[in-house]
């Protein structure tokens, strides 16, 4: 296309001119293989990478597609050898299979006999393999299904799961329909992930992910554990699926530090899951404890490494992720797609935005500067200690403070990292708060007084970054974070972009203290919302006291 909306570079990125006629049919078409980079104003930025195309191929999509697409959308001639690397990277999934075969059960299958002799010549895989069938076919213990899938994956030569998913026990689960209706993209969400078996959904903080396993289990009609971030959020779930499903309150059993309920429907903390007593996890037991035919894993991205390695092991139950990233901050995203399953939906939060079912948000830094005194404590710190200095700087509680008065008629949440700090701003701002140390039961008083609006403002720690329901919430003001977290900022302003009832903007503010690693730090958090399509406006703390800025 002598004017496409795309360039198509050598390096593998693609810049997509947002101004053009054409650049949304191009960025839906480019979605399923493409990963978003950078969305600032014109320039979108994406790149083709070898898991992004894996996903592609796992979702139905092959090379011809994708090339097609490049070449239709691109302004300039794209790079013979891009197109090249394309195929032939979309072509190594699939070429090993792991299936059941009629006599054997689980079987290693190669459609080409010399990648199955070059991944047999590794250390990592030779051990999971049993003895030979013929010459493309390896016998494989059922118990090393993911490990298997694994390994291959970090060779290069991901492999198709065509084995199969046991059905599990049976369960009736139905939807409460007559009192409310999924929303089209929960819809095709749900579907698309039980069409591909297992995978994860992608959907930004507020679009109703757990509408969307609820969905899932009532296509499945069986047993479900659901692995959560912590008992308020499993709490959540238990009031949604009350809500949306026939499910009763006698057939969901809730897996805590609080309490141990294994029902047909059972919902399940990472903490309690993770618990290590004498060198073992006791609770990891709980994935053996009913024939689940279906394993749901809220916030997948934070999925911690011994529940990896257990799911590594049950491979045959069907199991989704749901997420709002799929940036881990440990980098092992192809851990996910090994073990959970491919992409199988994504949506882009500005889509959803635009079709009115989450809020849109104007995003703010606010930059303090540290006096002499304290700028010369930080310069002479040890450099493990200059974050929490710069992070904690004394100035900015004033600032939450003017911030908060100016948006008196909204419901405010403070969100911070250091305790001291957010017990000072809780004093300051005559408000409770909530950290790690505060009882559930006082967590889910507090939550639902500010739900119903018998509470302003209130100050939180790390513990509300995820799966907290607070659909009234549409000012967050963070004071510091968890270094440079790309996801703690994508579910920090999750937490305001519920829908308004009268349809009003959410304002999300980062206050950061400049020329510190608090600046830096920030830069590489606020990297996620870019590539969402959210632009940071910076103002500086002197217009905040001169009440010269504009909400």
């Amino acid at each position: 296309m002598a004017d496409g909306p795309l360039i198509v570079q050598s390096d593998k990125t693609l810049l997509l001119e947002v101004d053009h006629a054409l650049a949304p049919a191009c960025r839906q078409a480019i979605a399923p293989f493409a990963e978003l980079e950078r969305a600032p104003e014109h320039i979108h930025t994406y790149r083709l990478t070898p898991l992004g195309l894996w996903n592609a191929r796992a979702a139905g999509h092959d090379a011809e597609q994708v090339i097609d697409t490049l070449i239709r959308y691109s302004r300039y001639a794209v790079p013979h050898a891009l197109l090249v690397d394309v195929a032939e990277t979309m072509s190594r999934y699939g070429r090993l299979q792991v299936n059941n075969h009629p006599v054997h059960g689980l079987v290693l299958q190669a459609l080409d006999e010399a990648v199955l002799e070059e991944v047999l010549r590794s250390k990592k895989v030779a051990p999971l393999l049993g003895a030979r069938v013929d010459a493309t076919t390896i016998i494989v213990h059922p118990s090393e299904r993911g490990h298997l899938k694994q390994a291959l994956v970090k060779l290069g030569w991901p492999a198709e799961d065509v084995a199969g998913y046991v059905d599990g026990e049976r369960h009736a689960i139905g939807l409460n329909t007559d009192t409310w209706q999924p929303r089209p993209y929960q819809t095709e969400a749900a579907e698309g992930f039980w069409h591909g078996g297992s995978g994860v959904v992608v959907l930004p903080c507020g679009a109703g992910k757990t509408i969307v396993g609820a969905l899932a289990m009532a296509l499945a009609q069986a047993t479900t554990l659901i692995l959560v971030t912590n008992t308020v959020a499993a709490r959540q779930w238990r009031d949604e699926l009350l809500r949306r499903t026939t499910l009763t309150a006698d057939e969901i059993g809730e897996y805590s530090g609080a309490k141990k309920e294994i029902r047909p429907v059972t919902i399940a903390t990472y903490q309690v899951m993770t618990t290590k007593r004498q060198g073992i996890y006791p609770h990891l037991e709980v994935f053996d404890s009913r024939d689940w035919g279906l394993i749901i894993y809220d916030e997948v991205h934070l999925l911690p490494a011994p529940i990896f390695r257990f799911t590594a092991d049950i491979q045959s139950r069907r199991r989704l992720g749901l997420t709002a990233t799929l940036v881990r901050e440990d980098g092992q995203e192809s851990d996910v797609f090994s073990l959970i399953g491919p992409k199988r939906y994504d949506a882009p939060w500005k889509d959803i935005e635009n079709q009115g079912y989450i809020a849109p948000a104007d995003c703010v830094e606010v930059r303090v500067t540290l006096p002499d005194s304290d700028r010369m404590t930080y310069a002479m710190a040890e450099p493990e200690d200059r974050y929490r200095l710069a992070a904690s700087a004394p100035q900015k509680i004033g600032i939450v403070q003017q911030i908060a008065e100016k948006h008196a008629a909204d419901q405010v949440l403070v969100i911070g990292q250091y305790l001291d700090q957010l017990a000072e701003l809780g004093e300051q701002l005559d408000a409770p708060v909530i950290t790690g140390a505060s009882s559930v039961k006082e967590r889910e008083r507090l939550f639902g007084d500010f739900r119903e609006g018998r509470l302003r403002v209130l100050v939180v720690s790390k513990v509300a970054n995820f799966s907290v329901d607070l659909p009234e919430a549409s000012v967050a003001i963070q004071v510091s974070g968890t270094f440079g977290s790309r996801q703690e900022e994508a579910q920090r302003l999750g937490r305001i972009l519920r829908p308004k009832t009268d349809g009003r903007t959410a304002h999300f503010y980062s206050i950061v203290t400049r020329d510190t690693v608090d600046a830096d730090f920030a830069q590489h958090r606020q990297r996620f919302l870019a590539e969402q399509g959210y632009s940071y406006r910076i103002i500086d703390a002197e217009d905040i006291h001169s009440g010269t800025w504009e909400t």
